[in-house]
């Protein structure tokens, strides 16, 4: 499916927030390469990436006003399991990221990742403990 009619499917479906239920306010962002639309939940402030939205907005200063939620409300959704898609109504997985896997959000792989609020912050910064972490998780599993 190409950009544009993705896009015009999002305006045409109204979101709702896979967590809460709330309705999703799309939101956009430019970058260097063209302006990006993600979603958040007017409720608990999670945001939805479509496909390769997140890895685009990760370098891009102008996001770092996007996870505008409080992590500690964030943490508190994370708990919730079994969610669906908002795109296709699909169970989410669980998925751990390869670079800090402290991080947990939820992901369809057809269409994007919901990650809580305060998660695309650590999503997007990567520390020496982050690193450490990793080290240390990988190190476990071996």
């Amino acid at each position: 499916m190409t950009l544009a009619r993705m896009q015009r499917r999002r305006k045409e479906n109204k979101m709702e927030c896979p967590k809460c239920n709330a309705k999703m306010i799309e939101r956009s962002v430019e970058t260097l390469h063209g302006s990006v639309a993600i979603d958040q939940c007017s409720s608990c402030q999670g945001l939805w990436f479509d496909n390769g939205e997140a890895e685009q907005l990760k370098s891009s200063w102008m996001s770092d006003f996007l996870d505008s939620g409080d992590p500690r409300i964030g943490k508190t959704y994370n708990r919730v399991r079994d969610i669906q898609c908002p795109r296709c109504s699909k169970a989410m997985l669980k998925v751990n990221d390869s670079r800090q896997p402290h991080l947990e959000y939820e992901a369809c792989p057809d269409h994007g990742m919901f990650m809580d609020a305060g998660e695309f912050t650590d999503y997007k910064h990567e520390t020496l403990m982050d690193i450490f972490k990793g080290l240390v998780a990988t190190m476990k599993r071996r």
